[in-house]
């Protein structure tokens, strides 16, 4: 059971980063079946460290680095905020306040979706964006929405869309790996754990680059997103 969960994040993982995207709210629900509690985070990091590590390789030019500089600070307080109420959490508190930001990320993604604003635009967006992402990304590791909608307001074209935010998740999960070891989370156990994900991370990337042009975008984020919605309530109850 372990080896096949392994084998599908990293599936999921690997066809997310160099596709579509928008799969990380599945990601830790799908660890959680084997590895259940915070642990699975520690069991994640290295997986997108590997992914992102190739990532800001391919998309290494194009790089907006002055809202970089005006979103980081803040995701890093964010992170040390959900690090501490890590510290805080039982598992099955974690797994309750886990599925309501699932929920929550997939209902802000919908709204997002039909509506049309400039707030993300506004300073204190700016702010706002970094401090709850980073917070989400070291709890539930579901900040996807929250940054792709700040990069997007910010009328950045697509190569620089892209570089940006694979830079700005690069960082951010480099950033998580001491507050993790900290906690216990991030250690040589759950490392070689992760590692056990490769094959899938390989097979993932290779599908997702092959079907990127193949897919139906819109059907396939609402099914991604029935998906997180079960494994949420899953987490419920």
């Amino acid at each position: 059971m372990e080896w096949i969960v392994l084998l599908a994040a990293g599936l999921i993982t690997g066809f997310s980063k160099f596709s579509v995207g928008g799969m990380g709210l599945l990601i830790l629900p799908v660890i959680m079946i084997a590895f259940p509690g915070p642990q699975a985070l520690g069991i994640i990091l290295p997986m997108y460290l590997i992914t992102d590590l190739f990532a800001v390789i391919s998309y290494r030019k194009n790089v907006n680095w002055s809202i970089l500089i005006k979103i980081l600070p803040l995701c890093f307080v964010g992170i040390a905020v959900g690090s501490w109420l890590l510290s805080l959490l039982s598992i099955s508190e974690f797994n309750l306040i886990l599925s309501i930001l699932i929920v929550g990320m997939l209902v802000l993604g919908i709204v997002l979706d039909n509506t049309q604003s400039n707030i993300m635009r506004h300073p204190i967006s700016t702010y706002l964006s970094g401090f709850i992402g980073g917070v989400v990304s070291m709890i539930a590791n579901a900040a996807g929405p929250i940054f792709s909608l700040y990069f997007l307001e910010q009328k950045l074209d697509k190569k620089s869309y892209v570089s940006t935010r694979s830079w700005a998740f690069m960082f951010i999960n480099l950033a998580k790996v001491m507050p993790l070891y900290a906690l216990g989370l991030f250690n040589m156990e759950s490392t070689l754990i992760s590692l056990q994900t490769i094959p899938g991370l390989v097979i993932g990337a290779a599908i997702g680059y092959w079907v990127l042009g193949k897919l139906e975008l819109v059907q396939f984020k609402w099914l991604i997103r029935i998906m997180a919605a079960i494994a949420a309530v899953k987490l419920m109850v």
